[in-house]
């Protein structure tokens, strides 16, 4: 009898199968209405989520995550999976980090969506958050991210993350 990992892996295998064998939605190829309309309301509420110039930063975050459930987040090299930790970890940022970004502004380089099928998709993307330190300096944070949503109750929650930070040398997240 399959367990709910096993079937959560092997769920996560097929979006990743299929998300590989896909064309960048940009081109159009093959991909439906419905899909393209998945991947228009998924980029709306990334966008909405990391929008830093808006109150309510943390509450918008932790928004696109699941209420129960696993939720899986890798990033800094670590590895969460539980809520809790999940929510411990957007505080701490914001503690230290967010709520000392003045003037902050996200921008958005490319944004990839991957829809295969119509309770599952994926969302990459590039993003900077320019700002100013508290000295008035001039900073920028950002990097890429990876999310597999999931549309549960008829919403769609992030259920496995990845974030990357920028290159602090080169400032560059692509790779030709």
């Amino acid at each position: 009898m399959p367990t709910r990992r096993s079937i959560l892996a092997a769920t996560l295998l097929v979006v990743a199968a299929t998300s590989a064998c896909r064309m960048d939605r940009r081109d159009g190829y093959g991909e439906t209405s419905e899909q393209a309309a998945i991947a228009d309301t998924l980029t709306r509420i990334v966008k909405h989520a990391y929008d830093f110039s808006q109150p309510d930063v943390v509450d918008r975050l932790l928004a696109i995550y699941p209420d129960t459930g696993r939720v899986v987040s890798a990033t800094g090299g670590r590895v969460v999976t539980s809520r809790d930790s999940l929510d411990a970890g957007i505080r701490t940022f914001w503690a230290t980090v967010g709520q000392n970004m003045q003037d902050a502004r996200t921008e958005w380089g490319p944004i990839l969506v991957d829809v295969p099928s119509t309770r599952a998709a994926v969302v990459t993307a590039e993003y900077t958050v320019p700002h100013r330190t508290p000295r008035g300096d001039p900073h920028v944070i950002g990097g890429a991210m990876t999310l597999v949503f999931a549309k549960r109750a008829n919403q769609w929650v992030v259920i496995q993350e990845h974030l990357s930070d920028i290159d602090p040398v080169g400032g560059n997240t692509t790779t030709p």
